[in-house]
């Protein structure tokens, strides 16, 4: 499976790690992904997903149908 978030597709990040003495090695930052489960009216059950922490704040904020619509995305896509 992909580190990848289910709905905003955030994906790892390059960059170096730095030393002190100025030495510069690959890194790779990862994204904050968490499995949750979220309730969906519509569907009447709870749906396993894969978002980061700061999606998991949005789909707290708007909840989950509007974050989905924010980001041009539908229930099917994620489910």
């Amino acid at each position: 499976m992909a580190r990848k978030c289910a709905i905003s597709g955030t994906k790892h990040q390059s960059g170096h790690r730095v030393s002190h003495a100025n030495n510069k090695t690959n890194h790779q930052f990862q994204p904050n992904l968490q499995r949750k489960k979220v309730f969906v009216p519509e569907l009447g059950k709870n749906i396993s997903i894969r978002v980061t922490a700061r999606m998991l704040k949005t789909i707290d904020k708007l909840g989950l149908n509007a974050t989905l619509k924010k980001h041009n995305m539908t229930l099917a896509d994620i489910c």
